[in-house]
């Protein structure tokens, strides 16, 4: 993966911080960033979700570097600004259930953190700040395809947290004169996506499952649909935001997705194919806070970012079902 290059000039003046960088997109970004031979890659994270291991492989790079932190200490993200030119914000507690089960350790981490990062780099006088945000954003809304500027009411805590970012993130730009770049991330997957825990997103799951020969569980009646992406088009995101020239990305929001949908069942049916395996899903009670359909309009990522989706749907589940069963893409 990360052969290609989404940025044509050279990396080495840069020093990027990655929040999150032990988790799984984090990790995915700190790979491709240290093959384009990045100047510094600096990954700060608390390892509450994210993995050691994701970072094994990068710890002896002369450009790696890994500060171990909280975003919920002010003083621990003043130390990781420190020296930095372009920061890629991926720190944060996910999952609409884990927020209904604790909307104020959700709100601490995706909030109170975020806000703490977004002073530690005004005041470090770093201007590039791009940062996750989520789909989950849009809920309530039943308009279809989603576009950035046509938003529901919120339906969980995450969903509020994560458009309490947008928010801030548009003020700390107009008033300080930052360079601020949100990506609503629809539902990314791909290798290091961890299927373990009570909060693991579904695509790991399914795959978990077909290694394991066993039925996975729906919430639902599989007829929900999604905008799944892999994450090597999550990757390409970053990078363009964290260096796009153009001034009208900054302090804007865009879209990260595939912009196909696809239901639960089919869903399940591709991975079925691909592991050569005929299970039956288990269906259980749909989840309070999930939105019935997501569908990504892409028009103005494709604009503006000169974002591209590189990598299909069917594309991104075969390189993830091969890391899954070999460790490799």
């Amino acid at each position: 993966m990360y052969k290609t290059a989404y940025y044509e000039s050279s990396l080495s003046e840069y020093a990027f911080l990655i929040t999150g960088g032990a988790g799984f997109i984090g990790s995915n970004l700190v790979e491709y960033l240290l093959k384009h031979n990045a100047g510094k890659v600096r990954v700060f994270d608390n390892f509450s979700t994210g993995c050691k291991n994701n970072l094994e492989e990068f710890r002896t790079h002369p450009a790696f570097e890994l500060l171990e932190g909280d975003i919920a200490d002010a003083d621990a993200c003043r130390l990781a600004c420190e020296g930095i030119t372009h920061i890629s914000h991926q720190a944060a507690l996910g999952s609409v259930p884990r927020s209904i089960n604790d909307p104020m350790r959700t709100h601490q981490v995706n909030v109170t953190g975020f806000l703490n990062m977004l002073i530690a780099a005004r005041d470090a006088g770093i201007r590039r700040f791009v940062y996750a945000s989520s789909s989950s954003v849009y809920g309530d809304s039943p308009a279809l395809p989603k576009a950035e500027h046509q938003i529901g009411w919120p339906l969980s805590p995450y969903a509020v947290t994560k458009a309490a970012n947008e928010q801030y993130a548009r003020v700390f730009g107009k008033i300080y004169e930052m360079e601020t770049i949100g990506l609503r991330y629809f539902n990314i997957f791909g290798p290091r996506q961890s299927p373990n825990g009570p909060y693991a997103a579904v695509i790991p799951l399914f795959m978990h499952a077909i290694k394991g020969n066993t039925a996975p569980v729906i919430h639902g009646d599989g007829e929900q649909t999604r905008d799944f992406t892999f994450v090597e088009n999550a990757v390409q995101a970053n990078v363009l935001a964290m260096l796009v020239k153009n001034a009208m990305t900054y302090n804007e929001i865009f879209n990260v997705a595939v912009g196909e949908r696809i239901s639960l069942n089919q869903l399940w049916d591709e991975i079925c194919t691909i592991g050569q395996k005929k299970l039956s899903p288990l269906y259980l009670e749909p989840r309070k806070g999930d939105v019935r359909d997501s569908l990504a309009d892409l028009c103005k990522s494709r604009k503006i970012l000169s974002y591209q989706t590189e990598i299909s749907l069917k594309e991104g589940l075969l390189k993830t079902y091969n890391w899954f069963l070999n460790g490799v893409e």
